[in-house]
């Protein structure tokens, strides 16, 4: 367990968390071991209340200023209005992006971890009783800014979405494997800025990086400042949602 930033206890599983001695590392395993268990025993149990009333909730992973809420906020925008979108923000401080969505007349609850780094499926659980299921078509769940937690941690979504900046490095799919593996959809986000950048950042070096980690899933190119460049982000979400005969999708415009 990481013993700096606490970022296997949250506020959500540390009644869980019994008997840690930090001395013994078997303890620890141990301790790790039961919690990764309770964790996903949570997340079927959230997976199933999404079920049950036809939500589709989606993981959206990333580095801190990769642009997870600016992206939020531009799909909020070239959404049909009939979708009933909500949002759960993970923030270690603050409630800064939740008021960004409610500003953009989408319910948000605020998460704010403390000390850990990620989400856990308690926290997402806790989040829930602030929600009205049956008024959500799809539920975006921000992760807390970090390459390495989040990816570790079922929160009982269905699909997992990872943005990499251009600012970044077209190499982040190679030394974070773990959570680009996972991820069912790559978003390279800023590519408004890739002139700027002047070759610093490659497309093509990043999306190879996503293969040759074992992961086929669709890389896009998007920017929050360029509508058009959502048209991809939008599709993919479209055919998600169609497999949900409850639900549906359009662009406007």
């Amino acid at each position: 367990m990481c013993e700096t930033c606490g970022c296997t206890i949250t506020s959500g599983n540390k009644q869980h968390a019994h008997a840690i001695h930090a001395n013994s590392g078997k303890d620890t395993i141990e301790v790790l071991t039961d919690l990764l268990d309770v964790n996903d025993r949570q997340a079927a149990h959230n997976r199933e209340h999404f079920d049950a009333h036809g939500v589709l909730a989606i993981n959206l992973m990333s580095s801190p200023g990769a642009g997870k809420t600016s992206l939020l906020e531009a799909t909020i925008r070239n959404l049909d209005k009939n979708l009933r979108i909500a949002v759960i923000e993970g923030d270690l401080e603050t409630e800064n992006d939740a008021e960004r969505i409610r500003s953009c007349g989408v319910p948000a609850v605020q998460i704010t971890t403390g000390t850990a780094c990620h989400l856990d499926a308690h926290l997402v659980h806790d989040a829930l009783h602030g929600m009205d299921l049956d008024e959500i078509d799809v539920l975006f769940i921000e992760n807390v800014g970090n390459l390495v937690c989040p990816a570790s941690f079922d929160l009982g979504q269905h699909l997992n979405v990872t943005l990499l900046s251009t600012t970044e490095g077209d190499d982040k799919p190679a030394k974070y494997p773990v959570m680009f593996r996972e991820s069912d959809l790559v978003l390279l986000t800023k590519t408004d800025l890739l002139q700027a950048l002047q070759g610093d950042f490659d497309p093509d070096k990043a999306e190879k990086a996503v293969r040759t980690i074992g992961n086929a899933a669709p890389v896009f190119l998007v920017s929050s400042r360029l509508a058009e460049s959502l048209d991809p982000w939008l599709g993919w979400l479209g055919e998600q949602m169609s497999m949900r005969p409850s639900l549906h999708l359009s662009r406007t415009g």
